[in-house]
């Protein structure tokens, strides 16, 4: 295992600046679950079911827009895909904070089909910027960078909400989703191979570039890259939502038992900075695993955080915990982007995005469910137990497909 490969990686052309208007551009989606939350239990005097709710409708807005705004991005391109998204970004935050709670819940659905696309326009310009010998080790440094992210962005919006109101933090979190619209705008990262080669000064032609890539607008028929093995690596996303989700949800029924809830932040950090350790050994390894292996992996390492008794042992618990997440989610980017074709790796990244988002919908609620009757332990154990049951279903559907594929051939 060799650090230097992470510095071989960010010395490539365009990696290193996409790579920091990453990290900027994900905090005001970091900050925005708290700062909702806050906003209606706090400045609306609502309570918490209704407070999720707000939450539900803006997942729900994602799970819709993601793959439609993937799909604009391969089409049409970067910049003119961005400009919905910034427009529509601009008015809803700017109303938000003066929405009585009906319209916030509204306005909730189309934040989350407009919201910037941040996370799948960095992964697809990774895809194209770093070699695929070192993509691997790209998207373990993205996970591990976005594991920062949300290291921060609950912390500042919590502390805006408290310390000053909901509607600073509402408009800082609108301000800085517009800003982070611009700053990607202004960047415009390569989303092929051919932008890529035009502006580093590769070999690619007009002609090269008009054969690569289909014509701005026009729909592509065949579906030959929706695979088996793709909708597989799909639902391994599923299942890393379901086993995150579940967990988090655990960790706050856990210290609220305890009477210690104002200790959720630093064992979520805790929780964080595992996966980031987690990630940047693997992305440093030689060693390659598929995703589901790993979702089973981190299913596993759930585990001990059932038998913790006191916040010490459950912060123990949680660093083992995080050492597979950030290696399970970068496996699954690094595996998308080799299955599909280039002028599809937008949309699919959508599609990725929507199955995060819905296992996310069913891991809370079921969790939630099962910490109602058995208690908070129970909850970790559920997690655990359901990421190691999905992704040994997703092992064996895909030792079925191979052996329907040998047969075939």
């Amino acid at each position: 295992m060799s650090l230097g490969s992470y510095g071989r990686v960010l010395r490539l052309p365009g990696v290193l600046p996409l790579t920091l208007i990453a990290f900027v551009a994900r905090i005001p989606h970091a900050m925005t679950g708290v700062t909702l939350t806050l906003h209606v239990v706090l400045s609306l005097h609502r309570g918490y079911a209704q407070a999720g709710a707000v939450a539900a409708a803006m997942t729900v807005g994602m799970a819709i827009g993601a793959p439609w705004r993937g799909r604009r991005v391969d089409r049409i391109g970067l910049r003119r895909a961005l400009i919905p998204s910034v427009i529509v970004s601009s008015v809803i935050w700017v109303v938000a904070p003066r929405l009585d709670y009906a319209w916030l819940v509204v306005a909730a659905v189309v934040a989350g089909a407009f919201l910037v696309p941040v996370f799948s326009v960095v992964r697809q310009s990774l895809s194209v910027l770093v070699p695929a010998d070192q993509q691997r080790t790209a998207f373990a440094f993205d996970s591990v960078c976005t594991e920062l992210t949300f290291m921060v962005g609950p912390v500042l919006a919590a502390f805006l909400a408290t310390s000053l109101s909901t509607t600073v933090a509402l408009t800082v979190v609108g301000a800085s989703t517009v800003v982070a619209g611009v700053a990607l705008f202004w960047a415009d990262p390569p989303t092929t191979s051919v932008q890529r080669d035009a502006r580093h000064g590769g070999p690619t032609s007009t002609l090269a570039a008009t054969a690569a890539v289909p014509t701005a607008g026009a729909p592509v028929a065949d579906r030959r890259w929706l695979t088996p093995g793709l909708v597989i690596v799909l639902a391994s996303a599923s299942s890393v939502a379901v086993l995150l989700n579940g967990t988090d949800v655990s960790i706050v029924a856990a210290l609220e038992d305890w009477g210690r809830a104002g200790s959720v932040g630093w064992v979520v950090a805790l929780w964080c900075l595992g996966s980031a350790v987690g990630g940047l050994v693997y992305g440093a390894s030689p060693l390659e695993l598929h995703p589901l292996t790993l979702v089973a992996l981190f299913g596993l390492c759930t585990l001990p955080a059932a038998v913790a008794q006191t916040p010490a042992q459950l912060g123990v618990a949680i660093v083992i915990s995080g050492l597979p997440c950030a290696a399970a989610l970068s496996s699954i980017n690094a595996s998308l982007v080799r299955m599909v074709p280039e002028h599809r790796r937008g949309e699919v990244m959508g599609w990725s995005g929507t199955a995060n988002t819905l296992g996310g919908a069913v891991g809370a609620p079921a969790c939630g469910a099962v910490i109602d009757a058995l208690g908070a332990q129970a909850g970790f154990g559920f997690a655990g137990g359901a990421g190691i049951v999905l992704a040994g279903t997703g092992l064996v559907a895909m030792a079925v497909v191979r052996r329907r594929g040998s047969r075939a051939a």
